[in-house]
């Protein structure tokens, strides 16, 4: 039993106590190390699983288990799944790995990112395109970069992954002989559903022909037999990884993350309950409470009757999965949350249509208002209190995307977003006073070109800087990430993006003012390594640390900066060298030769005060093909990967200390499945989102 037994007083850590099973794995070889035991029940009032990995001699220990009747079975790279054995808690359960019995068989396991990298890219001289009556590519795509991050940012792998079984292979309803060419079965997968319409614009604004004959290749490739190169197993640290899953939510709920603590202070809610936002879909916060086992719902209004579901209400063809049902009708379309220090639930979310109240618009008195008038607002906020629960609409003048505290007296909410301007709710103010009006502000985006340090009359996006003015620029905030320092920093998507810092000054409306850090570019327009960013974080030094198009984390470092932070010449391009770039751990995309991977993270997130274990300041990504989180210590990468159910896609994580006098057991990390598509994960329709707990444990049969 190599050392693993239910009752031998020996090493504590090779004992299976009463609430744990273990053993040892064997394959045709000996020992199988580095692979996954996954334990799963249906006893509980929610789907519980628990995922753990052999060491170095094959030996395994599932900790902490609930009171319940387990599948466990086993799953690694180079295997098909071995039976599922039935065990309880306090078993010592040896288990056989299967060995694959084709190299085709054992890569239906790779994570989607591996897929995804037989795709050919069209190579660096189709760029610019030359259109319809050329190679197919949109003339407004200048550069490969560009059309990467099209792909991987700008439109596909922001909604869901590619690679996944959902994706690699058409869905056993579409019949291809009805096609009389690949590319055409793909134009009709991507008019499938609610999403079909946006998709399949999508698609024609890069360059329909080029695009689809690009996807239509990709598939018959893999049709053909062609497969990945084989991932490796976990080694190091990621065998310590500890994962615990729950099902919650419902089969046509689109999740976009979920909080847990207050992020400035993460004890806040300790074992507590976690809540997750519905982008799209459907009108309630999930709820999970992990000591329970259980799920429930939280229902959410708007304040405007008139408001309309934010999802298309109709599609251009039925969906494989759901036919001609719309699953999504949500109206407040809810997308970030985040946990105040009473444990109070804030949320950006629509509470009325899009057109402004008149203390927005020309005309109004409202200090911010009368610095920029703002028409339109999109998304706006609420907040949930569990103690009375009780719902409170916020109408904003600004749109929201993110939200976010920074820590100041006034507990201010900042929010990404709008756009032309960056907005913010005195939470204080709303507090004493339940003046939405009075408690909010925003201001546009100006830049010092000037130098002089202040705010003054500025030119237009467009004209040219004026070195005795100041100069507004419209690159809106998609991250939002307040600073120790007071100042906001935020990500500005496109190409090839930038970071954006705000200094808000004493009265922000008036005396705010930015800086913007694009990523570097050569001569010709191309990028010198990372390009184009999604969400980004700040970390209590100051640097920015953002998720990359091109398959990087890239950090920006303002210290670094040799030359003028502000001024004419301080638009966009002038510190380079305050860049570092990280390649993500996937292979790199057939056709693409410049540094970068298959990745393209959603998100970069940094444990700010050491909630996984690893110590403070460590950045991690949401690595979405990779299908688990990417973890960047002392500059190498620890891959926490997901291997059931497969097609893990995560936009955000949250960590909390539930008990910081319980070492590894009293810390971990939070996520869900965000992907739009969960009917593209294993398991297919009917698969619901999930919540993932992240605990790195000192060794891999601690308990």
């Amino acid at each position: 039993m190599a050392g693993l037994s239910a009752c031998d007083p020996g090493d504590e850590s090779n004992q299976v106590g009463n609430n744990a099973i273990g053993g040892v794995v064997t394959g045709p070889e000996g020992p199988e190390a580095g692979v996954w035991v996954i334990a799963e029940t249906h006893d509980l009032p929610t789907r519980y699983a628990k995922i753990v990995v052999t060491d170095d001699e094959g030996r395994y220990l599932v900790p902490d288990l609930p009171e319940a009747n387990y599948s466990v079975w086993v799953r690694g790279y180079g295997l098909v799944d071995s039976p599922k054995e039935e065990a309880k808690p306090g078993t010592v359960l040896d288990l056989s790995a299967v060995e694959a019995p084709s190299e085709s068989a054992a890569a239906e396991y790779y994570p989607g990112g591996y897929w995804f990298s037989l795709i050919d890219v069209p190579g660096k001289n189709e760029f610019p395109g030359t259109g319809s009556e050329g190679n197919g590519i949109s003339p407004d795509i200048k550069t490969q970069a560009d059309f990467l991050r099209n792909i991987k940012s700008g439109n596909c792998m922001a909604c869901h992954q590619l690679g996944s079984i959902g994706t690699r292979k058409f869905h056993d309803s579409f019949d291809l002989d009805s096609f009389a060419t690949s590319e055409d079965a793909w134009e009709r997968r991507v008019q499938s559903g609610q999403a079909g319409g946006s998709m399949i614009s999508s698609i024609h604004r890069m360059g329909r022909e080029g695009v689809l004959e690009m996807f239509a290749d990709w598939t018959d490739k893999i049709a053909e037999g062609a497969v990945p190169p084989e991932p490796p197993r976990p080694q190091g640290l990621e065998r310590n990884v500890v994962i615990t899953q729950w099902d919650w939510a419902d089969p046509k709920a689109y999740l976009h993350d979920l909080v847990s603590t207050d992020r400035r202070d993460p004890t806040v809610n300790a074992n507590g309950p976690l809540y997750g936002a519905l982008e799209l879909s459907a009108d309630y916060l999930p709820v999970l409470d992990p000591v329970q086992h259980d799920t429930s719902r939280v229902p959410l209004t708007v304040r405007d009757p008139d408001t309309q579901p934010a999802a298309a209400q109709s599609m251009p063809q039925p969906s494989p999965y759901w036919g001609t049902e719309l699953i999504w009708d949500s109206k407040a379309n809810v997308h970030n949350p985040m946990l105040d220090g009473q444990g109070r639930v804030w949320i950006t979310a629509t509470v009325r249509p899009p057109e402004n109240p008149g203390f927005c618009r020309e005309g109004s008195d409202h200090p911010s208002a009368q610095v920029f008038p703002v028409d339109r607002a999109y998304r706006h906020l609420g907040v949930y209190n569990p103690e009375s629960e009780e719902y409170t609409h916020i109408s904003t003048c600004f749109s929201t995307h993110h939200l976010m505290f920074a820590e100041d007296d006034n507990n201010t909410l900042w929010t990404s977003g709008g756009g032309e301007v960056v907005g913010w709710l005195n939470t204080r103010m709303f507090d004493t006073t339940g003046d939405e009006q009075a408690s909010q502000g925003w201001t546009p985006l100006i830049l010092d070109t000037n130098g002089n340090g202040q705010r003054d009359e500025y030119v237009e996006p467009g004209e040219p800087v004026d070195p005795t003015m100041d100069k507004r620029i419209t690159n809106g905030l998609y991250a939002v990430a307040p600073a120790p320092d007071g100042s906001v920093w935020g990500s500005s998507l496109g190409y090839p993006g930038a970071v954006v810092r705000l200094e808000p000054g004493t009265d922000p409306s008036t005396t705010a003012l930015t800086e913007l850090y694009e990523l570097p570019l050569d001569e010709n327009g191309e990028p010198i390594e990372g390009f184009s960013p999604r969400g980004m974080d700040i970390d209590r030094n100051g640097v920015a640390w953002v998720a990359l198009a091109s398959g990087h984390l890239g950090s920006f470092d303002r210290r670094k900066c040799e030359g003028p932070l502000n001024g004419p010449e301080a638009t966009g391009q002038h510190c380079p060298e305050g860049w570092t770039f990280y390649t993500e751990p996937l292979p790199q995309l057939s056709g693409v030769t410049d540094s970068g991977s298959a990745e393209s993270s959603y998100y970069t997130w940094v444990d700010q005060f050491n909630t996984l274990g690893l110590g403070e300041n460590v950045p991690i990504n949401t690595g979405n093909e990779s299908e688990g989180l990417l973890v960047l210590n002392d500059g190498e990468w620890i891959v926490l990967r997901v291997p059931y159910p497969l097609g893990f896609y995560t936009k955000w994580m949250d960590g909390r200390i539930d008990d910081p006098d319980a070492g590894w057991k009293g810390r971990g990390l939070w996520a869900t499945v965000s992907t739009r598509a969960p009917f593209h994960m294993e398991g297919g329709k009917g698969t619901t989102s999930k919540v993932f707990k992240f605990q790195l444990r000192p060794d891999p049969l601690a308990q």
